[in-house]
């Protein structure tokens, strides 16, 4: 885990960037001692949010197979994979 006062992004802005970029890891900033923001490159950031939304995706549809309500055929399922997996 990087961690770095707040003041840092200030003074070292392209050394914490490419520390983003290389680790593929947020960098964690505090302020005062305490945690006070995280930052993170797009392509990180982009990753994150998509497999985020996927994971939301699934657990509705869990949700509707539990409750018993019919979900899509396998080339329904194929179909919408493959759509995220070409946003990339």
């Amino acid at each position: 885990m990087n961690i770095r006062p707040s003041a840092s992004i200030r003074q070292n802005y392209n050394e914490i960037a490419e520390l983003c970029r290389k680790t593929q890891t947020p960098v964690y900033l505090t302020k005062n001692g305490e945690g006070d923001l995280v930052v993170m490159d797009i392509e990180s950031f982009t990753r994150r949010e998509k497999m985020l939304q996927l994971r939301e995706n699934l657990l509705a549809v869990e949700e509707d197979r539990a409750m018993g309500r019919n979900g899509c055929t396998i080339d329904q399922l194929d179909s919408f994979l493959d759509s995220i997996l070409n946003e990339e």
